[in-house]
């Protein structure tokens, strides 16, 4: 049984950073097909960062050069380090995974990840 559970949200003013974590269990976080999705109230379910079929992190554009996606050694966690924060990075930020297989043309599209964690809240005060 999959299951993604996220921690490290939180309030912060601009311009400062949070680091999230996605725990996996059932699931390798050395996959690629993971990802970060977030969701502001009223607004759809955005991707924000993930890794290309190669291994190499690929990111919305709304958080290029301010949002890093990684793992640790022992493939059990996913991060999200998250510098440089706007108040329209606030939203619930979601870890999810995808099945066998994943279409790298909708990687960050959310229709391709059928695990989901329960989320995390990020706050961002101007």
């Amino acid at each position: 049984q999959v299951q993604l559970v996220e921690s490290g949200g939180g309030s912060v003013q601009a311009g400062g950073s949070l680091r999230l974590s996605c725990a996996a269990s059932g699931y390798s976080a050395s996959s690629r097909y993971m990802a970060w999705f977030r969701q502001a109230p009223g607004k759809e379910r955005e991707g924000v960062a993930t890794y290309s079929d190669f291994g190499i992190p690929y990111y919305a554009d709304f958080v290029k050069g301010r949002f890093t996606i990684s793992r640790d050694a022992a493939k059990t966690t996913l991060y999200l380090q998250m510098n440089s924060l706007k108040p329209e990075d606030t939203a619930m930020y979601y870890c999810a995974a995808a099945g066998a297989s994943r279409n790298w043309a909708r990687a960050l599209g959310r229709s391709e990840y059928i695990y989901w964690g329960q989320g995390t809240q990020v706050i961002v005060s101007s």
